[in-house]
């Protein structure tokens, strides 16, 4: 595999919501793709992102890491890193850990200052999905 080619799918791991991203194959942009909903066992991923995984296809997933402000590890980033272990081994492909910190915090600025109607930023899952694609181009922007 050209490390420089294929689609990459960020996902923000949350306990009710997993925001899904996707760069172009390229893996020069990043866009919000979508929110799953779940109540699976910790760790364990919902049938619905992995049959979406598949329909997208990606060469790697990016996995958001919660480290706390001070860099230490909280019992949520034992689940998240459960859970990208979890799709690596269900789907057989590489799993790339990164850390997550503030990315809610660009999310809430980006959808803020979106032009959204208010109904349209409070929407369920828009800050999950968004907060995934700043994941996603940060990490872009860095190879």
């Amino acid at each position: 595999m050209n490390s420089g080619q294929g689609r990459i799918v960020a996902l923000d791991y949350g306990r009710r919501r997993i925001g899904v991203a996707v760069s172009d194959p390229g893996r020069v942009l990043a866009s919000p793709h979508s929110t799953i909903e779940h109540r699976s066992a910790a760790g364990e991923p919902p049938a619905a992102l992995l049959e979406l995984l598949k329909q997208l296809d990606p060469t790697e997933v990016l996995i958001g890491i919660p480290l706390n402000m001070d860099g230490s590890e909280g019992a949520m980033v034992v689940e998240a890193r459960r859970f990208g272990i979890r799709i690596g081994e269900l789907l057989e492909l590489p799993i790339t850990e990164r850390d997550e910190r503030l990315s809610s915090v660009e999310a809430d600025r980006r959808i803020r200052e979106s032009g959204l109607s208010r109904g349209k930023r409070r929407e369920k899952g828009r800050r999950d999905m968004v907060a995934a694609a700043v994941l996603l181009e940060d990490f872009l922007a860095e190879r």
